[in-house]
């Protein structure tokens, strides 16, 4: 891909690039993976997705490959182990909400449900394709993530506003917001 066809805010650093490449904005349908995300993104509030991303092998080792069964076990010794680790963004209440999240990942997984049939309700099963022209035109949050943040929450997710969501929902290709003259626009099915 050659520079300036490429959603503009991905450019800086290579790690970056590569993820907008080949990850950002792809139909994402596995539960471990997009309880992954779910936690970055959480991570991520107040900070900025590159500080993530330059973080995101670390969250791996440091949570477990985001097993929720090995994280909804957490103990106050594994607790001291992360707020000590240098590798993640050591923040009591983003780790706490990790601990709390899998565990609603777990209860909502034990009635029936995929954390993928759930987050997917929100956009009817289908990616939702947007036909945006310039970074200014794509918002921050929408009626569907409003929708997911008060229903994640009400499941018992914690760090899951609506921007949160509206992130998730990027990310994990539940929407299309490559700008229209990116090619990952119509590679994705613009």
């Amino acid at each position: 891909m050659e520079n300036g066809q490429r959603c503009p805010w991905c450019e800086g650093f290579d790690l970056y690039r590569h993820y907008h490449d080949t990850e950002w904005g792809v139909p994402l349908r596995d539960d471990r993976k997009l309880f992954e995300l779910l936690i970055l993104e959480g991570a991520q509030a107040g900070l900025s997705w590159a500080t993530i991303l330059k973080k995101r092998e670390n969250y791996r080792r440091a949570f477990d490959g985001f097993d929720p069964a090995v994280i909804a076990g957490y103990d106050a010794a594994k607790v001291a182990a992360l707020l000590a680790d240098p590798g993640i963004v050591r923040n009591r209440a983003k780790i706490a909400a990790a601990i709390g999240n899998a565990k609603a990942c777990l209860a909502l997984q034990a009635s029936g449900r995929s954390l993928s049939d759930f987050l997917w309700q929100f956009v009817d099963g289908q990616p939702l394709r947007n036909h945006r022209q310039a970074l200014s035109e794509v918002p921050a949050r929408t009626a569907q993530s409003d929708a997911m943040s008060k229903a994640l929450q009400q499941a018992g997710f914690k760090f899951v506003g609506s921007t949160i969501c509206y992130a998730l929902m990027q990310s994990a290709g539940l929407v299309n917001d490559h700008l229209t003259s990116c090619p990952r626009y119509a590679e994705i099915g613009g």
